[in-house]
């Protein structure tokens, strides 16, 4: 015996299943359809009787490299972005930086100073402590 989980029919599982028909098979489609009538004219173009193959290859090399032309001139253009706000930043940076380091300087020594007071007490207490200890140790004996 097989037991069938039923489907869910209530309304948000409806509008998922339409939604997935409209914004995702159906562009699929629609756009894979243009590529596959592309490379059935290109077949056909290039492998008919005279067809030239040489310039089809040519052709599409072109189109191949031109993508990664732009995406490689798109790199030029941020790098060289890049180097010059780099060279900018370098000539106004050294002023900044050595205030900042200053002042980091002179916010550790507060820390430092805040911590030391926060565990001095706790520091004598144990001291404290450790010298019963061991003045009762010596009563011991």
């Amino acid at each position: 015996m097989k037991a069938t989980i039923p489907q869910p029919v209530h309304e948000s599982y409806r509008k998922y299943r339409k939604q997935v028909v409209w914004q995702i098979i159906l562009p699929v489609v629609l756009t894979s359809l243009p590529i596959v009538a592309l490379i059935v004219l290109v077949n056909v173009a290039t492998f008919n009787q005279g067809g030239d193959v040489a310039r089809w290859a040519a052709i599409s090399t072109i189109w191949i490299v031109i993508p990664v032309m732009v995406g490689l001139l798109l790199s030029l253009v941020l790098l060289t972005g890049m180097v010059y706000l780099m060279k900018k930043l370098l000539n106004v940076t050294p002023t900044y930086t050595g205030m900042a380091q200053d002042y980091v300087h002179i916010g550790a020594g507060y820390v430092r100073r805040a911590a030391d007071a926060i565990v001095k007490p706790v520091l004598q207490l144990n001291g404290i402590l450790a010298g019963i200890n061991a003045f009762f140790e010596k009563m011991k004996r």
